[in-house]
């Protein structure tokens, strides 16, 4: 297995609270990372050090094989976030929307229209390409936000709880499609406080709670060591 990204005793602190205290993980191509814990458990920053929005105050991030401290710019180009709190421009076409990030990832102009045409139909939403998010069900736009991060065909995909608030079939939609970007060979690393979420999706499963690591492994280790 290719190691894309992995993280060493990430820590993060902020004033008397430890966020996150002493996480790793590794993700790897063609799999799905699941990344499991309640609400306050660390996950957010944890994925907000991982793209490097956040710099760790100990531990390290590597980006195939190349340290995000060091090279920032070249491990984010690699790097495809999807945050928790939905991103876009209301009133802009989903194409434009689309258009927009690739934008601000140095895409050409030239490669603009092919790389979005291919966002939305890995997301389901080809024949929507001209019409606005406010428009659009909850669930759209969260297949819209995975179709933005996509546009520059990153490695990895770190998916901040990309269901919440949507509808059990938008729910599938976007679990179809997580599934087609495993197929296609990249790492994904997705939180959620849902356990049935890791267990259809997961290659792999982290613990964490109060920004620690409390158990790791496939679902039929962990299920065994219970």
């Amino acid at each position: 297995m290719k190691t894309l990204l992995q993280a060493e005793g990430l820590r993060k602190r902020y004033g008397d609270r430890e966020a996150v205290a002493g996480i790793s993980l590794h993700a790897h191509a063609g799999q799905i990372l699941g990344l499991l814990g309640p609400n306050g458990a660390g996950k957010s920053t944890t994925i907000a050090m991982l793209c490097g929005l956040t710099t760790p105050d100990a531990g390290e991030v590597r980006v195939g094989g190349h340290s995000m401290a060091a090279d920032a710019v070249a491990c984010k180009r690699r790097i495809g976030l999807v945050p928790q709190e939905l991103a876009l421009f209301d009133e802009l076409s989903a194409r434009t929307n689309i258009e927009t990030f690739g934008a601000l990832y140095g895409l050409p102009a030239a490669q603009l229209k092919s790389r979005g045409d291919a966002a939305l139909a890995a997301v389901g939403l080809a024949d929507r390409a001209r019409d606005r998010p406010s428009t659009f069900s909850g669930g759209m736009k969260r297949r819209l936000h995975i179709a933005c991060a996509l546009v520059h065909d990153p490695d990895i995909l770190l998916l901040d709880e990309p269901t919440a608030g949507v509808d059990p079939q938008s729910r599938n939609a976007i679990f179809d499609t997580l599934l087609a970007l495993k197929a296609a060979g990249k790492a994904l690393v997705y939180t959620t406080h849902h356990m049935e979420e890791v267990e259809r999706l997961a290659d792999r499963i982290v613990i964490v709670d109060h920004g620690r690591v409390v158990a790791e492994g496939t679902l039929d280790e962990l299920t065994a060591r219970l």
